[in-house]
């Protein structure tokens, strides 16, 4: 699916990043794996993670080079795209998955963690995609897969920041599918369901939520990749602006924001119309609502 392909994964020393990494490679693409090898709150740094993906894949026969910038730094995300020119020739397609997790409850939540976790999916997503634009359109192909997460899609407690950052991607992505339609350029985004290093910090104390997390190890992380594959590749010509999800051996295609319901008021509303007659009549469309989130993903949010 990828021969002759260069594809630039970021976060993609663990978890499903490497999953990725690993199936592009076995698919003939060269790939470029960055990770910092930070820490779960994006703390620390290590280079193993990084070169043990690459390792792993010059062993089974592939090309893999490691990169350890943060994609934070903008000038770090170029490196990623360079490496990829530089090394290998041309970049294909950019895996935007990097994140790190800073959770607490919105009314314990810090500015630091706000912006820590923005930084790295959201500006990070911006950064590596900006630098591989130029290259996209001056050779008229290229896809983006971005990583988002039903936290930003539906919402999640505990997850202010994490679930902005990702519904943020998903606004980022439509917009740049739109941007560059004339270039052949693809734009996606994939909300993953997996277990991981990410997920691995849920709070498993009650019965209740050690039966949630033994659920999700069920999950596992290369479920994720074949359909990063895809989009990665010239098969998928054609699929952009959509927001899919994995879980297990399941895909969703998810539905874009729409109107479900209006109504119209020749004299104008009050806001004492709306509470007696607006809302009343609303208010069976915002149980539906709720019960279709409930019905489709009976699984809590990640």
């Amino acid at each position: 699916m990828l021969e002759n392909k260069v594809v630039a994964i970021t976060g993609a020393g663990r978890g499903v990043g490497r999953e990725i990494a690993l199936l592009c490679a076995r698919h003939g693409a060269s790939v470029v794996v960055n990770d910092p090898g930070v820490g779960g709150g994006g703390e620390g740094g290590d280079a193993g993670p990084a070169q043990q993906t690459v390792d792993d894949i010059i062993t089974a026969g592939g090309k893999a080079l490691a990169n350890l910038a943060s994609v934070a730094d903008p000038v770090g995300a170029q490196s990623i795209v360079e490496d990829a020119v530089q090394h290998f020739g041309r970049i294909d397609a950019v895996v935007n998955n990097a994140g790190i997790l800073r959770d607490a409850i919105w009314h314990k939540l810090s500015l630091e963690d706000w912006r820590a976790v923005i930084d790295v999916h959201l500006n990070g997503a911006f950064n590596v995609s900006k630098a591989a634009t130029p290259y996209f359109r001056e050779q008229n192909s290229g896809s983006f897969v971005h990583f988002t997460s039903t936290s930003g899609l539906i919402g999640n407690i505990g997850q202010a920041n994490y679930s902005a950052a990702k519904l943020g991607i998903v606004g980022l992505s439509q917009s740049i599918a739109l941007d560059m339609a004339r270039a052949g350029v693809r734009s996606n985004c994939i909300a993953p369901f997996a277990w991981s290093r990410m997920t691995a910090s849920i709070p498993a104390e009650t019965p209740e939520q050690q039966a949630r997390v033994e659920r999700l190890k069920t999950m596992s992380a290369d479920k994720i990749a074949p359909l990063a594959v895809y989009l990665a590749s010239d098969a998928s010509q054609g699929v952009t602006n959509q927001i899919f999800g994995v879980r297990k051996n399941e895909i969703v295609l998810f539905d874009k924001p729409r109107p479900v319901r209006s109504m119209t008021k020749t004299t104008g509303w009050t806001p004492e119309a709306i509470a007696d007659e607006l809302i009343p009549a609303f208010r069976p469309s915002f149980a539906r609502a709720d019960e279709v989130s409930a019905d489709v993903f009976p699984y809590d949010p990640i």
